[in-house]
């Protein structure tokens, strides 16, 4: 009898290793095994469950698959709008990057070979990594919120430094710390970066753009900082972003590629293109990394956002933490890129504990499916334009007692995020840019309320299948003013909005 439960506890850890390997299939075989002979036994009721699980991952698998075939499809076939740049140019030229033969592009066509070249040269690791679900701050909010007044302005010196001092103190919380909120003239970037090292020894994020080419050299091949940087938006480049995106990657700065593309906005409306046009405009700015200093340490900062129902940016909106959480996983389960994806965050502006609820369900969620390193996770409101150290703090606390109950509950299953399918991404991008932007396109009226759907489907599998626990269980030593709900409801009310149109 022992014997037969030791080969039954083997099997059941052979399948759930077989998922954390994205191996869903080879999973699949595992669990069906273990329903075929052991029909009656405890694992066998799970795997029973846990068998359609790996078909759905499966297909969810499939799809990412495509996106990074299609970003690297589009770089080649369509081409990115640089032509204008006599330094982007030159530089491409000179590496003899550009497919001079093609036929069909829109703008300029990377060779396939010169392509996948610079893209094998991306690490796949990170010196620094500070793992799975890592979270932190990182929105550079224009604006502290102080309370009690209305004089919103940057930080100054004293206010940055005791906002330093207390990310030291929460450490343990936070996997990265980037710039927390813009300061004034009191204080230089290049001053804000030598406090953050001061009292953060952990892996940080800074933005060289206004700093001088000495100041820039200091964060040389430092696997503790990354250069927070972007160039390419809408298959274009930012004038403005030239010089300081060579420049970095010339110094050899590990960079955190940046790309903030709005679905329906600056962006396709559907999931999948969204995912891919990002992707692919990512993947573009490694390859220009990689032409300048090869082997150089770029990190996948793709990070869709979504238009509320006001056609603003909208960080309460369900759809954030589950766009990011798929581009996420297109990076931990097919490229194997280190990624940083965003959320955490809140719209709301002026109730505290009501911003510390929302965006502790967000990260909940964002945890729930896997991410690396998460931004915005912490301290900020009024999506992403203030920064509140009172909010900060408590955000800090609510992770110390959000991570220890995850630690107990926990298992290593994956859940199915259900990423809705889209088979005419290339040539949506293309009619979009074709027309100029994504709001005269076929394809995005297509995909209007895409998202919502997306967003029923999960509300209604959550119905059906609970492996995580409630968002609403609460340490005992979160302090009762954030654990105790708001004007806004419960949390589990919260949840409900989150996860229901």
């Amino acid at each position: 009898m022992r014997k037969r439960a030791k080969k039954i506890i083997r099997m059941f850890d052979d399948a759930v290793a077989a998922e954390q390997q994205y191996e869903f299939q080879s999973a699949k075989r595992h669990y069906a095994k273990i329903v075929e002979l052991h029909p009656s036994s405890p694992e066998a009721d799970i795997a029973r469950e846990r068998i359609a699980d790996m078909d759905t991952l499966s297909n969810e698998l499939r799809i990412y698959k495509r996106i990074d075939r299609n970003a690297r499809k589009i770089l080649t076939e369509i081409g990115m709008d640089i032509v204008n740049s006599p330094e982007l140019m030159e530089l491409l030229i000179e590496a003899d990057a550009i497919d001079d033969d093609s036929e069909q592009a829109l703008f300029v066509p990377l060779r396939e070979d010169y392509l996948e070249q610079c893209l094998d040269m991306v690490p796949k690791d990170m010196a620094e990594d500070p793992g799975e679900n890592a979270f932190g701050t990182g929105a550079t909010a224009p604006f502290l919120l102080r309370p009690g007044r209305d004089d919103l302005q940057p930080a100054n010196r004293e206010e940055f430094e005791d906002i330093v001092r207390i990310a030291g103190e929460f450490a343990d919380s936070l996997g990265i710390f980037s710039i927390p909120v813009t300061t004034d003239k009191s204080i230089s970037d290049f001053e804000c970066a030598l406090l953050m090292e001061e009292h953060f020894s952990d892996l940080k994020m800074t933005t060289t753009r206004n700093m001088t080419d000495e100041e820039t050299s200091y964060f040389s091949y430092r696997d503790d900082w990354l250069d927070g940087t972007s160039l390419i938006t809408s298959m274009t480049f930012m004038p403005n972003m030239v010089a300081p995106f060579l420049r970095s990657a010339r110094e050899g700065n590990n960079l955190l590629i940046l790309d903030l593309t709005i679905a329906g906005s600056t962006g396709p409306a559907s999931p999948e293109a969204l995912l891919t046009q990002i992707h692919a405009q990512v993947l573009f700015m490694m390859v220009l990394a990689q032409t300048i200093n090869p082997g150089i340490g770029c990190v996948h900062g793709g990070i869709p956002d979504l238009l509320g129902i006001d056609g603003n940016l909208d960080y309460s909106d369900p759809g954030q933490p589950l766009i990011n959480s798929a581009m996420a996983r297109l990076n931990l389960w097919v490229t194997g890129m280190a990624s940083a994806q965003s959320g955490g965050s809140t719209s709301i502006l002026t109730d505290i504990p009501a911003a510390v609820q929302e965006s502790e369900i967000s990260r909940d969620i964002l945890r729930t499916y896997g991410v690396h390193i998460l931004r915005h996770a912490m301290g900020t409101l009024g999506n992403l334009n203030y920064f509140s150290k009172e909010k900060f703090i408590k955000d800090c606390k609510r992770e110390r007692a959000s991570r220890k109950l995850w630690l107990q509950t926990r298992h290593d299953f994956l859940v199915p995020l259900y990423l809705p399918e889209d088979k005419q991404v290339v040539k949506g991008i293309r009619e979009i840019l074709e027309k100029g932007g994504p709001k005269n396109a076929d394809h995005t009226l297509t995909h209007v309320g895409t998202f919502l759907k997306w967003q029923d489907k999960l509300n209604e599998i959550s119905q059906l299948k609970e492996y995580f626990p409630e968002l609403d269980e609460i340490a005992e030593d979160v302090p009762d003013d954030v654990a105790r709900g708001s004007e806004t409801g419960s949390q589990t009310q919260l949840q409900d909005t989150f996860l229901k149109t």
